[in-house]
């Protein structure tokens, strides 16, 4: 297992763009993605119940079925979008802003959660994306459970960098996670779970989790 290059553990932010307007833009509260995408589970929530008139029963089986994909989601972005290494300066200076930067300086608490420049547009893809699959009748609940998963991952990776957990799962998920930013980035991308790590192989090797 190769060592993680580690540059900082400050948890002051490095500055990314030599452009102050860029600049801003690219730092942001932990509390963004709640303050977006809470609206956005509420209104797909009132369209599910009193627009499009589902039972709880079926609208709690989609929002289910939202959730549980987007932990397969979250795993692709990271292993295979996230992680991608580019060749070219081009690519790899945009590999840096996107991931890069969080695995040079994995404490800077202001690039922690995924910027809304990269979740707003995504959201958008994905909605449509599952209305084309699920149908008009049945996107706002998938959709919903969605959205829901990607905040519990975003507000669970900020929590894994900047709390200290007493409760012995939240420990495990902290430590998962700590290994893939501090031994071995090729391994370990779940963030929230490592069910699919643990699926795919990717898990860490056994004497590193103890």
């Amino acid at each position: 297992m190769k060592q993680q290059k580690f540059v900082s553990n400050s948890q002051e932010s490095t500055r990314m763009f030599k452009s102050d307007f860029l600049e801003i833009f690219s730092k942001m509260h932990p509390a963004t993605p709640l303050i977006i995408f809470v609206p956005v589970i509420l209104f797909f929530m009132y369209q599910t119940l009193f627009i499009l008139k589902l039972n709880w029963g079926y609208a709690l089986l989609f929002i289910i079925g939202g959730l549980f994909v987007w932990t397969i989601t979250e795993y692709i972005l990271h292993r295979f979008l996230f992680h991608y290494k580019p060749s070219s300066k081009i690519g790899q200076r945009i590999h840096f802003i996107f991931h890069g930067v969080h695995h040079d300086y994995p404490n800077d608490a202001k690039r922690l959660v995924m910027a809304p420049a990269v979740s707003v547009p995504l959201a958008i893809l994905f909605y449509y994306l599952f209305k084309a699959l699920v149908g008009e009748a049945y996107v706002a609940p998938f959709f919903t459970g969605f959205v829901i998963g990607y905040l519990i991952y975003d507000m669970t990776h900020y929590a894994i960098h900047h709390f200290q957990f007493k409760n012995a799962f939240w420990q495990q998920i902290k430590k998962h996670h700590m290994v893939h930013h501090y031994v071995d980035d090729d391994n370990g991308y779940g963030v929230s779970s490592k069910f699919w790590d643990i699926i795919f192989r990717t898990d860490f090797k056994q004497p590193n989790n103890k």
